[in-house]
């Protein structure tokens, strides 16, 4: 045994002496079966020497060589599951000459067993096996997810190896043979599985650390380690193992036990912190640390890093409790609980031995086939077919009397009847469900939370809405303040041409927002008419809500109590009928598992009609319990039958399965309407939320919109005044030039003066754009893009106006537009295009009314989920949200 930094342990494996395997079965064949059978299985015979001279070799501890080693050891153990068959070697069998085989205990190596025994070779292959597994596991890097798995995978084989010693009877058979070493016994076998199995659950407790999973669950994985090192502990404090192991064996396992409880018992307290129970935090704070301490104290020889470890965890749940106690001092004043009142620490185990079943089948190989003969190997088959017929004619019976069982109590109403006598009354399995999901989901209690969520969410989306028309109110009442100032001087397009079709469609949200309110105030309406009948749902727990059989007021021979405990007594009686057919049922399993008749079948005594007939005759006890058991039952089953009858008629059954259906039937109802109600405020929550993200988007358009004109604007204002400027500037020079020509003579070399303008002058495009047309980058020509899709009317509204978007005398938001100005080229606005639609793929609430005519469907666009936990989609044609309560 070896033991690594990272405090886990690996298993040296059993040494050996060097075994002529040739020799011994070559004069076996030639004795049994002929010379020539002996001379056709020399390369088999010589397969099996050099397989046999691989596993004498000492191993290297590098990986590969592990590997290389434990292939080595796998194809040794299948072809000693051919030997073994074919060649009895065993004490009381000397058909096998001067074959004997040597091991040396692998924890006190100064003991060894010599013994010519088949069972002891495959015992001590399979322990060098598992041997070798443990080795790669601890060779392997846990700090990369590779390596941990690896290890963990290695420890469970290492487990699953163990195990099959143990399982498949080997070690048993070896202990049999003389093999009186410990290492290969079935005791020490179990104990190095758990050993195995609770290192590789301790790289999975590695792994949720190292991923920072929720402490609740870490808990449960430490608690399962902790169960593994206490299995293994307990095998190595009980004989034979006591006194076999070094003591820094025993204290290593103790100290891992204790300290994985206390790990478990740090994580819980963790998630009990969480929660603000500090009462029971502080309760299992103390319950660790107790364990340590006692573990600690015993605790001789163990690796340093593993004491650093356990003083680590033991700093920080001391650290951690006098926090807890300061809080629970100051502010929560609760009774600690005592450790006794506590319930056990869940465990989660996520590791199970590994099944060598594949890895160890010979029926591939081809080693001594040619000894095996056809007729053995079909008379073989015949057997087994023989025994599962048995096992399944047997295996029918049974079922079918445990569900004659099942069918006849429940016509009964038994043992529910009894139950409800003692108070311990049940819910059918389908309906108790529903009730706790109701109320995980906060039942009928917290319906009222979510309705103000729904207020709360509507308030939102009508000041969303509000904000959004009086950006657009004050845009245009600027625009009409300056129109009004400058006359046909102001040429740039009326706001209200421009945002005619989004103001339609906040109308629309506007509408649909009113019709979502009456739909929140039938919601209301239906929980306060229905809430009486959920009121139910809101008992804890919910079997208290139902009736119970009561005694009788008056009672003429007072022998209630006889009728009762004889019907309890007999349902006892019916109870360990079935407990005994179930392990019939196991028994027939393991006597068909241990049924090997192939070296009987290959000595070739007698006929194979006998022999079958023979090893057949075991079965037949347990087939006469089988029909003894079911006899015995279906008598038990009508004397429940009389003594139910005169239960039901002390004690008014009728009465009471008739209250009791009523109110299955209540509280079923409740679960109903519940979930109805639940649904539809799901329905509206996601529609606000939908529609809230819609509007916000429309916002930001329309905040955008503004920006760009109120730029356009600035611009325009300084164009005119200038052009105002400068026709003053123009009317002043021509005044004083009148002036001078009148009162001097005209200068006769001067040029004559310009004629009079042919036109009068007008006022200019904005921007030297021509009439009609419009040439602002990003504004009026923007690429092409969809416009705006057809908004949905308000749920069960009929259409009364054309889709957002249809053919109307108004150019659409955005479109060329004549007398529009053209943007400055040094002034470049955002690049937003009014035209396109306000919510990608179109705005698709499902407040909406389905049917309303669409122009083509959209995709669906990415919205994000409502922070709600609504329960899916609308319907496509018909929303619960409306349906009338």
């Amino acid at each position: 045994m070896s033991s690594a930094a990272n405090v886990m342990l690996a298993i040296h494996e059993k040494r050996t002496t060097p075994t002529d395997l040739y020799r011994p079965l070559r004069l076996y064949i030639a004795s049994a079966y002929s010379e020539r059978e002996a001379a056709a299985a020399d390369d088999d015979l010589a397969a099996v020497r050099d397989l046999r001279a691989d596993v004498e070799q000492p191993s290297l501890p590098d990986p590969s060589s592990l590997e290389r080693r434990r292939d080595a050891l796998l194809a040794y153990a299948r072809a000693l599951s051919l030997v073994e068959p074919r060649f009895p070697i065993s004490p009381d069998r000397a058909h096998v000459h001067s074959l004997a085989f040597t091991w040396h205990d692998a924890f006190k190596t100064g003991k060894k067993a010599s013994v010519a025994s088949i069972h002891l070779e495959k015992a001590a292959v399979l322990f060098n096996l598992a041997a070798v597994y443990s080795q790669i596991a601890l060779a392997a890097d846990r700090a990369t997810d590779v390596g941990i798995r690896t290890a963990c995978g290695s420890f469970q084989s290492a487990a699953g190896a163990f195990a099959w010693m143990r399982e498949s009877g080997v070690a048993a058979k070896a202990v049999a043979a003389g093999a009186t070493t410990v290492d290969v016994t079935p005791e020490c076998a179990a104990m190095l599985e758990k050993l195995m199995l609770a290192q590789a659950q301790e790289c999975f407790f590695e792994k949720v650390i190292a991923g920072g999973k929720p402490p609740a669950l870490c808990s449960k994985v430490a608690r399962q380690v902790g169960i593994f090192y206490e299995e293994a502990y307990a095998a190595l404090s009980a004989a034979p193992l006591s006194q076999h192991f070094d003591k820094t064996w025993v204290s290593h396992v103790q100290l891992k036990a204790a300290q994985f409880y206390a790990d478990a018992c740090y994580r819980c307290s963790l998630d009990l912190h969480e929660k603000e129970e500090i009462a029971q935090e502080i309760a299992r704070l103390k319950i660790g640390i107790s364990a340590l301490a006692d573990a600690k104290k015993v605790a001789r020889g163990v690796a340093a890093p593993l004491l650093d470890s356990v003083n680590k965890l033991e700093s920080n749940m001391k650290t951690n409790l006098e926090r807890a106690m300061k809080e629970n001092d100051r502010v929560y004043l609760m009774r600690v609980p005592d450790a006794s009142s506590l319930g056990a620490l869940p465990a989660a185990s996520l590791v199970k031995p590994t099944s060598l079943a594949e890895v160890l089948d010979a029926s591939k190989e081809r080693l001594f086939s040619s000894l095996v003969p056809d007729g053995s190997m079909k008379a073989l088959s015949k057997y087994t077919e023989m025994v599962d017929n048995i096992i399944r004619i047997q295996a029918e019976k049974l079922q079918q009397a445990s569900e004659i069982t099942r069918v006849r109590l429940k016509e009964m109403d038994l043992p529910d009847s009894i139950l409800s006598l003692e108070g311990n009354i049940t819910l059918p399995l389908d309906l108790k469900e529903d009730v706790e999901a109701v109320q995980i989901s906060g039942g009928p209690a917290g319906l009222e939370a979510e309705l103000q969520q729904l207020r709360d969410l509507s308030r939102v989306n009508q000041e969303l809405l509000v904000q959004t028309e009086e950006m657009l109110q004050k845009e245009a009442n600027e625009d009409a303040q300056f129109r009004t100032q400058f006359g046909s001087r102001w040429t740039r397009p009326q706001s209200s041409t421009l945002t005619k079709n989004i103001q339609d469609r906040l109308n629309l949200f506007a509408s649909n927002l009113k019709t979502a309110g009456d739909s929140d105030s039938q919601i209301e309406r239906g929980l306060k008419e229905s809430y009486p009948l959920m009121s139910i749902l809101d008992r804890r727990p919910i079997e208290s809500a139902l009736p119970s059989i009561s005694r009788p007021i008056m009672s003429l021979d007072g022998n209630e109590d006889a009728i009762v405990g004889a019907l309890k007594q007999s349902l006892r009686q019916l109870e360990s009928l079935g407990a005994q057919r179930a392990g019939l049922e196991d028994m027939l399993k393991e006597m068909k598992r241990k049924d090997d008749i192939l070296p009987k079948l290959m000595a070739g005594v007698g006929s194979h009609d006998d022999l079958f007939k023979k090893e057949i005759s075991k079965y037949d006890p347990v087939c006469a319990e089988i029909a003894d058991n079911i006899v015995a039952q279906e008598q038990l089953l009508l004397q429940i039958q009389a003594q139910n009858e005169q239960f039901a008629a002390v004690f008014n059954l009728e009465d009471y399965k008739v209250a009791r259906e009523r109110c299955y039937k209540q509280i079923a109802a409740a679960v109903a309407k519940y979930r109805d109600i639940k649904k539809n405020i799901n329905e509206g929550l996601n529609f606000y939320v939908t529609l809230q993200e819609a509007i916000g988007k429309i916002k930001q358009q329309c905040s955008d919109f503004i920006m760009t004109r109120n730029i356009q604007c600035r611009e325009m204002i300084e164009d005119v005044q200038k052009k105002l400027a400068g026709f003053s500037f123009s009317s002043s020079s021509s005044q004083a030039s009148m002036q001078r020509n009148t009162s001097a003579p005209p200068d006769q070399n001067s040029p004559p003066p310009p004629p009079p303008s042919s036109h009068a002058p007008h006022a200019q495009g904005p921007y030297g754009v021509p009439p009609g047309g419009d040439s602002r980058p990003g504004y009026s020509q923007p690429e092409p893009r969809p416009a705006y899709s057809q908004p949905y009317p308000p749920y069960g509204a009929p259409p009364q106006q054309p889709p957002y978007g249809a053919p109307s005398q108004q150019p659409p938001y955005g479109a060329p537009h004549p007398g529009h100005y053209q943007q400055p080229p040094h002034q470049q606005p955002p690049n937003h295009d009014y035209g396109q639609q306000a919510y990608p793929g179109g705005w698709r609430g499902q407040y909406y009314n389905p049917h309303q005519p669409q122009p083509q469907p959209q995709p669906q666009p990415p919205y994000p989920q409502p922070p709600y936990n609504a329960q899916g989609s609308y319907p496509p044609h018909q929303s619960s949200y409306y349906r009338p309560q």
